[in-house]
């Protein structure tokens, strides 16, 4: 009975991750395409959504917890399933935050061509959907993977947030736009850590090792 209920549960999450997914992309699609119902539509209607399945799927695992009284790893799914519950919740509220950054700059003139935060979007979109991959198949080795590319997008957004500063320095006029890029940077690099943390509640949920706070070479050794 109780493995049933975890199956349902693991499927309700993973629609929360879908529709997570989907906000992510659209709020940079609407930024680079200039699509102002686009980004309305992340904050309007996929936010709303996304609020309401993570209240649902928390007390699923409330009551689970409860009527239950799961131990050992059955436990362990439902703490990570709440933990990573809360995490895409704070990811769906990062996309808002690219939708309402983008809302200001696709009226205005470009800073800069689109290249880099595409990008880095694009590294930040893959480790979420393998972080979300590697809890339905309970892959270690995906996780892991997706803490080492952490460091991927940490780069780029390096890279975004010096050449903003030569603009600004440079131009005046472009301090406003080059801010809202720069917290676009920064929602896109929260998404990547709040993968990296779903990764390593895997670990946790399937081996019962914590490895947070790890070193880089040890993990490779150990895939």
């Amino acid at each position: 009975m109780l493995k049933g209920r975890l199956d349902e549960l693991k499927e309700k999450l993973m629609q929360s991750g879908s529709l997570v997914e989907a906000m992510v992309e659209k709020s940079i699609r609407g930024l680079v395409q200039g699509e102002k119902a686009v980004l309305l539509e992340v904050i309007e209607k996929d936010e709303p959504k996304e609020n309401e399945l993570e209240v649902e799927i928390e007390e699923v695992c409330s009551s689970l917890t409860a009527r239950y009284q799961p131990q050992a790893k059955d436990l362990r799914t439902i703490m990570m399933v709440s933990k990573i519950n809360n995490d895409l919740e704070r990811m769906g509220d990062e996309a808002v935050n690219i939708a309402e950054a983008g809302l200001f700059l696709i009226d205005r003139p470009e800073v800069k061509p689109l290249i880099d935060i595409p990008r880095m979007a694009e590294e930040a979109e893959g480790m979420m959907k393998d972080s979300l991959n590697s809890f339905i198949n309970e892959d270690t080795r995906l996780a892991k993977s997706v803490c080492e590319r952490d460091d991927i997008v940490d780069g780029l957004r390096d890279q975004i947030l010096r050449e903003l500063i030569t603009f600004m320095a440079s131009d005046p006029t472009t301090i406003e736009r080059s801010i809202h890029l720069i917290r676009i940077s920064r929602s896109l690099e929260r998404i990547a850590d709040l993968s990296t943390n779903i990764s390593e509640d895997i670990v946790y949920m399937v081996d019962a090792r914590t490895i947070k706070h790890r070193k880089f070479e040890e993990m490779k050794s150990a895939l």
